[in-house]
């Protein structure tokens, strides 16, 4: 999800094939359209050889324009899950976002609903590709993905199963303070600043939470700003800065007013999960790490315990040591990432895998990689 941290009927195209010789399977590069022909997807299509019928996962991303492979800090998570998955037997189809690589279409005039359908589309494209089950089509959905998973699978029968990693369970509003309020947290700055950027992103996000709608929503912003600085100015009588600290105090008004005013942004702060996840009838896997700054587990995860109660096929994991991209972190602060080795925990990886097979009938069977090195969560 993103962060202001102030600090169908589808035609399709094929590319050759590719298989490495110590690979199970084969990688293909598609295209194809959603429903109504708006939007042209690219794709890396990666199904077990001479599988037949064999289940299969649409990878969604989340928040920022992100290509087929996931990349973020520097770490294909995608990729490595389609490589995994494959290894196991399970097709996987990694796409493009609007406006990404080979997909058309325009990013920044998109919201999660936009998201969710496109992840329909690419799921209802891919059950009726040749050697996938039908029936055994699921969504694996990280960050915002996994809400643009659930919101899917809401929508549609068609959904066989949803796996939600590291996925926004949480309303928008309630989700962008504790997101911000983890990273200023953390941040290695004085309390007083702490406090400074704490107060203004508190108002600035209650500003745009109740004004989301409003044409004037950019000058409501600017009103409120001027009202904190008034505010904030009798805060620095009482608590002058550490004449140590040398770093400057500084709230970016322009570019948050751009986000902010933005239709990605008015729908998220407003975003409400209950009622999706109330009416998803698919089973759900949901899987947290515990020390992830974006998307707090503990929140989250309850979240979806208390919204899915109805569904009696609710699987709930939170992982011990993981940060948002799933990697066993040290310091666990936002710039850790990109320092870090590890692209995504092996445990993890094992858990969609045996999570899946359980979900279907007969799968596939293929030999197994290298032993990984499994984590130890735990299951609430």
């Amino acid at each position: 999800m993103k962060a202001v941290y102030i600090l169908i009927a589808c035609i399709c195209w094929w590319l050759p094939a590719s298989a490495q010789a110590d690979t199970p399977y084969i990688a293909t590069d598609v295209h194809y359209y959603n429903a109504d022909s708006s939007i042209r997807f690219g794709g890396t299509l990666t199904l077990p050889q001479g599988g037949e019928n064999c289940p299969a996962v649409v990878l969604v991303s989340g928040t920022g324009r992100q290509d087929r492979d996931g990349t973020m800090a520097g770490h294909k998570m995608f990729r490595v899950m389609a490589d995994y998955l494959g290894r196991h037997g399970i097709g996987v189809l990694r796409v493009d976002d609007r406006g990404v690589g080979t997909s058309t279409g325009n990013y920044a005039e998109a919201t999660t609903a936009d998201f969710a359908a496109d992840a329909l589309a690419s799921l209802q494209w891919l059950r009726r590709h040749k050697g996938v089950n039908p029936h055994a089509v699921g969504l694996i959905g990280h960050s915002e993905g996994g809400a643009a998973a659930y919101m899917a699978a809401a929508a549609s029968r068609e959904v066989a199963f949803v796996i939600s990693l590291a996925g926004l369970a949480t309303p928008g509003l309630q989700a962008l303070k504790q997101q911000n309020r983890a990273l200023v947290n953390s941040a290695s700055i004085p309390a007083q600043k702490k406090y400074r950027y704490n107060s203004v992103n508190d108002l600035m996000f209650d500003t745009v939470y109740t004004y989301a709608q409003s044409p004037d929503l950019e000058q409501h912003i600017r009103s409120a700003f001027a009202v904190w600085q008034r505010q904030d100015s009798l805060y620095l009588l009482h608590h002058p800065p550490d004449p140590d600290d040398k770093g400057r105090f500084f709230f970016p008004l322009e570019s948050y007013i751009h986000v902010a005013t933005g239709p990605w942004y008015r729908y998220h702060i407003r975003f409400d999960p209950a009622p999706w996840l109330e009416k998803v009838q698919a089973p759900i896997l949901a899987v947290n790490g515990d020390k992830d700054l974006m998307v707090d587990a503990a929140q989250n995860l309850e979240n979806f315990r208390k919204y899915t109660s109805r569904n009696k096929d609710v699987m709930i994991v939170k992982v011990p040591g993981l940060n948002h991209l799933f990697q066993h972190c040290i310091t666990c602060t936002r710039e850790e990432p990109a320092t870090l080795k590890e692209d995504m925990a092996p445990g993890v990886l094992e858990m969609i895998v045996e999570w899946i097979r359980k979900q279907v009938v007969s799968p596939p069977v293929l030999p197994r990689s290298a032993p990984a090195h499994a984590t130890h969560p735990s299951r609430q």
